[in-house]
């Protein structure tokens, strides 16, 4: 009896075990290291493709992830537009942008410090994003109202949707539209062609024969001189003639 006992209190035990581990309540996810790069936080939300192809293109995920392995760094903010964002944009502008173009773009949608959604209600407006200093080509202002985040470029007006990821050093913020400006959309005008040379000047060559007129003024001058001194050579003759006889 012992022996069949024993083996039912094992199993008993055991079961007990399992069901004091499943109880307990699972540890949270860890947040990712400082080794994970930007691209890898905005995979895992699975609606950002179009942005992180900008990123890498542009090299920014890469400037991004070496800024903030420093010590002495301000942080990120970044603003990251959906593929749906993008698709609302009219066909083709994407892919009529220069590389410049794409660089200034995504850089736009990038703050040298962190910030928090506290935060936008007591900041500085114009905000001063990675695209440029010149906040007239690039303006960039941001309203906070609680947990509500109001944005405004001058050409688009959109809002934060949610917080993708938050560190204290690196705030990623989903947004439903591109951000746009004036310093993206402004193409450079391409430089002048140079003029072509004036070409040399070629003499007719009828002007160097003469002309029609001209021999026929000639011509005519020549056959209305033969009649004009006609007289005078008569008159002579008719002298000579009479001189003869006399002397004859």
């Amino acid at each position: 009896m012992t022996k069949l006992l024993s083996p039912t209190l094992l199993l008993l035990i055991f079961s007990l075990l399992c069901t004091t581990t499943s109880g307990q309540p699972s540890a949270p996810a860890q947040a990712p290291s400082g080794s994970t790069t930007t691209s890898a936080i905005l995979r895992k939300a699975r609606k950002f493709s179009t942005f992180i192809g900008l990123l890498k293109s542009t090299q920014m995920d890469a400037e991004i992830n070496s800024e903030l392995k420093k010590k002495s760094n301000a942080g990120f903010t970044i603003f990251a537009p959906t593929d749906s964002a993008f698709s609302d944009l009219k066909t083709g502008t994407l892919n009529s942008f220069t590389d410049n173009q794409k660089a200034a773009l995504t850089k736009f949608h990038i703050i040298n410090s962190f910030l928090t959604i506290s935060q936008f209600q007591t900041v500085s407006n114009p905000l001063h994003t990675s695209a440029n200093g010149n906040t007239k080509e690039f303006p960039l202002n941001v309203i906070g109202n609680g947990t509500q985040v109001n944005m405004t470029t001058g050409l688009v007006n959109t809002t934060v949707d949610s917080t993708v990821y938050s560190d204290g050093q690196l705030a990623v913020y989903e947004i439903p539209q591109v951000l746009l400006s004036q310093g993206i959309l402004r193409t450079q005008a391409p430089a002048p062609a140079p003029l072509p040379p004036k070409p040399k000047k070629v003499t007719p060559l009828n002007s160097q024969a003469p002309s029609r007129s001209t021999t026929s003024a000639v011509d005519s001058s020549d056959g209305t001189a033969l009649p004009h001194h006609a007289p005078i050579v008569v008159s002579i003759g008719v002298a000579v003639l009479a001189a003869l006889r006399l002397c004859l």
